[in-house]
């Protein structure tokens, strides 16, 4: 398994990096038998309605001990599924997550460019500090970049309750369980005395 096995599975099923390098471990590499697993978590499924229109759903609000306060919209494509339990379960979990777990951006395509290249120099600059080879580099800046993500990015962050599974891969699974596109589409986090 290589990086290039991992960016085809991604981009046949449209799943995460780390999602599609998981399904061909668990396939010991083989490109179909990773679609499957893939599928079997409802993966491929939310990936065919991600492009389907989202405009209803809710904003939930979360206040914790009066010290930190959320916002978070989360849309659908009908009001039938934002009334339904698991919707508004989704969307609680996630805005107490917010609270919780500080992310700054929604996801990597919002990280400003100067920001991401200078997270990447700094990286780079640690690892030939260190005496790492060339070769590993670039290998040791993916890795400390998906860590950084899991730490910035809220779709990145393993989900409070169930450190387990990401944001992406609890909303992918909801997407799958609902059989509707879900958008987390913006947040805000305030906390008192904060910046």
């Amino acid at each position: 398994m290589n990086i290039e096995d991992i960016k085809k599975l991604r981009e046949a099923t449209g799943a995460g990096m780390m999602d599609a390098k998981a399904a061909l471990e668990k396939a010991n590499g083989d490109f179909d038998k990773a679609i499957i697993v893939l599928r079997k978590k409802g993966l491929a499924k939310a990936v065919k309605k991600a492009g389907r229109e989202a405009t209803v759903g809710v904003i939930e609000s979360y206040v914790h001990g009066n010290q930190i306060g959320v916002l978070v919209e989360v849309n659908c494509e009908t009001d039938f599924v934002a009334r339904t339990d698991d919707f508004k379960q989704f969307t609680r979990d996630l805005a107490m997550h917010i609270a919780a777990s500080s992310p700054i951006y929604l996801g990597v395509e919002e990280i400003p460019e100067d920001e991401l290249n200078s997270q990447k120099d700094v990286i780079k600059e640690a690892a030939q500090a260190s005496g790492k080879p060339d070769s590993h580099i670039s290998k040791i800046i993916d890795g400390k970049l998906a860590k950084w993500y899991s730490e910035v990015c809220l779709t990145h962050q393993p989900f409070i309750k169930d450190a387990d599974q990401t944001i992406e891969q609890l909303r992918q699974a909801l997407v799958g369980k609902l059989g509707e596109n879900i958008v987390i589409s913006r947040f805000v986090r305030f906390e008192v005395g904060g910046a």
